[in-house]
C-alpha cells in the first residue's frame, strides 16, 4: 500500500511531498472522496465523483476532471497496490500560495492527491456475522455547511472522539430542535413498524453516497417503505432498529445507544432485508 498519485505522477508514499504553504494544510481548504473497491470493482464511483465536483464548485476550486480520468487514477492505484479490497482516497486542495491569506488566491494550481488503503471484505447480509455498533449521542456543534465534503473535518473528529472516549464506535448527532442530523462519519436511519426513516437532506447533513444508493435500491424494490423526514432524537429510544451507513460500512446495525440497547439489542430483520438488497445491487451505480 505504498504507491500514491500526486499531481500527475505515481510514486512511493514516502517520496510524496506537498508544500507547507498548501491551503489544504493551512486551512483545510479542499474536498475529498473515498471510494471502496472490491477485487477491482468500484462501488458508487459515478455518484462519488459527481459529489466531489459539486464540492469543488461549492468552494470555488476551479478544477473539472472527467470521470474517466478519475477512474484511470483509481484503476492504476488498484493495480500498483496489489488489488484486493481497497479504499481509494481522492483529495483536492486549492493548492500552494506564497503567503497565508484567508482570501482565495488567484493563479495557483490545485493539489491533486490519491492513495489506496486496505479495507475489510464487503459486508455480507448475515445477522450472525454483522458488525454491530454501539454509539453515543451529542448535540451537533459543527459548522453549517456539512453538505460539503470538506477536508476540514475537525468538528467531525471531535464528535467521533467523544464517542470513542466513551467506549463507542460512533456518535449520533442532533440539532438544537432535537432532530437527528447524522453521525460523525455516517448517515443515520431509524426503523419502526417496518418503515425506514432517515433525516431529509439539507446543509446540516452530508449527502452520503451509500445513503443515496440504498434509498434508490429500496424504493426500486418496493418491499421496504422509506421516509425522508425530520427524525426526532426521542425516536431512537422507541426504535425497532437503528442503522448507520457509509462507504466503508455499507449498512451497519446499531445495537446500543448511550449504554441502552436498541429494542432487544439484536440485529433486526429489516436490516437483513435491506443489506441483502444493497449487497445485490451496490455495483450497479
Amino acid at each position: 500500500m505504498n504507491t500514491v498519485y500526486l499531481n500527475g505522477d505515481y510514486m512511493p508514499m514516502d517520496e510524496a511531498r506537498i508544500s507547507p504553504m498548501d491551503r489544504g494544510f493551512l486551512f483545510g481548504d479542499g474536498i475529498y472522496e473515498v471510494v471502496p473497491s472490491y477485487d477491482g470493482k468500484l462501488v458508487g464511483f459515478g455518484p462519488h465523483m459527481d459529489r466531489m465536483q459539486d464540492g469543488l464548485d461549492a468552494i470555488e476550486i476551479k478544477l473539472h476532471v472527467e470521470h474517466t480520468q478519475w477512474r484511470g487514477i483509481a484503476d492504476e492505484l488498484i493495480e500498483r497496490n496489489g488489488g484486493g479490497n481497497l479504499g481509494i482516497y481522492f483529495h483536492v486542495s486549492r493548492g500552494a500560495d506564497t503567503q497565508r491569506n484567508h482570501a482565495y488566491p488567484e493563479g495557483i494550481a490545485p493539489t491533486i492527491y490519491a492513495f489506496a488503503f486496505e479495507i475489510p471484505p464487503a459486508p455480507m447480509p448475515d445477522k450472525s456475522a454483522a458488525t454491530c455498533y454501539t454509539v453515543s449521542t451529542a448535540e451537533d456543534l459543527r459548522w453549517k455547511r456539512c453538505n460539503i465534503k470538506s477536508t476540514a473535518l475537525l468538528g467531525n473528529v471531535m464528535h467521533y472522539q467523544q464517542g470513542y472516549a466513551e467506549g463507542n464506535s460512533e456518535t449520533i448527532l442532533y440539532n438544537q430542535d432535537g432532530e437527528l442530523t447524522e453521525a460523525a462519519a455516517c448517515n443515520v436511519y431509524v426503523v419502526k413498524n417496518g418503515i425506514v426513516a432517515t433525516p431529509f437532506l439539507d446543509h446540516q447533513k452530508l449527502p452520503g453516497i451509500t445513503r443515496l444508493m440504498l434509498l434508490e435500491i429500496l424504493r426500486r424494490d418496493g418491499s421496504i417503505p422509506v421516509q425522508e423526514r425530520a427524525v426526532k432524537l426521542e425516536e431512537l429510544e422507541d426504535a425497532d432498529e437503528v442503522w448507520i451507513s457509509s462507504s466503508s460500512k455499507d449498512i451497519a446495525p446499531v445495537v446500543e445507544i448511550d449504554g441502552k440497547p436498541v429494542a432487544d439489542g439484536d440485529v433486526g430483520d429489516v436490516w437483513l432485508a435491506a443489506q441483502t438488497l444493497y449487497s445485490a445491487h451496490k455495483f450497479d451505480f
